[in-house]
């Protein structure tokens, strides 16, 4: 079979094996989707690997049952069960800052400045071999963590701990200390005039 060839290689020193164990901060952002669906699959293979994963979702109610908690529960258990994998810890941040209206600008900012502590903690502690924080650019974005703190924090990091950060408008601070950064934006499809393709499925 022909051996696929990297087109670039990072200007880092580093061979294949070293640069694979390494740990890295990743960052997810752009204006479409799949900024969190990307993490959730990083996330799958971290669980695989035995990885312990945190997933600390940020801007979504507390209330809100989403298919990958109810998958990555379903995970956490099995490996409590059986061993195989590893384990997860999903956390939801506050009652939902954006979008669901309980308390003042004050209240939601607190809680996430108290969700950024907690992962301040468990990064010291070196918990998790993965974190997901989800949505984490909007707490930023809006005044109620320190920019310059989290990336000082996220390049300080202890031990084998990968980080990938989700949502729209990341900082460009933030964007800059990145190891991979992925920014969904449209392409322009064929079908974007309006019409319809196979089977009248309206792109």
């Amino acid at each position: 079979m022909p051996q696929g060839q990297p087109s670039v290689v990072p200007a880092d020193g580093l061979t294949t094996r070293p640069r694979r164990h390494r740990p890295l901060l990743i960052v997810h952002t752009g204006q479409m989707k799949g900024k969190s669906t990307a993490a959730f699959g990083l996330a799958l293979r971290a669980w695989t690997a035995g990885l312990p994963i945190g997933v600390f979702q940020f801007v979504k109610s507390a209330k809100w049952r989403v298919g990958e908690e109810n998958a990555f529960r379903a995970l956490g258990e099995v490996h409590e069960r059986t061993g195989q994998g590893a384990p997860v810890a999903w956390h939801k941040m506050g009652e939902g800052w954006s979008w669901i209206q309980r308390g003042g600008d004050a209240d939601h900012a607190a809680g996430a400045l108290e969700g950024w502590r907690q992962i301040q903690r468990d990064l010291a502690a070196e918990r998790y071999g993965l974190y997901v924080l989800d949505e984490f650019t909007y707490p930023m974005k809006w005044g109620w963590v320190d920019v310059d703190e989290v990336v000082a924090t996220l390049a300080d990091r202890p031990g084998f701990q990968h980080v990938v950060v989700t949502g729209r408008d990341a900082d460009p601070r933030l964007v800059a200390a990145a190891d991979l950064v992925a920014e969904l934006t449209k392409v322009k499809h064929p079908m974007d005039d309006g019409q319809k393709g196979q089977k009248g499925i309206e792109w």
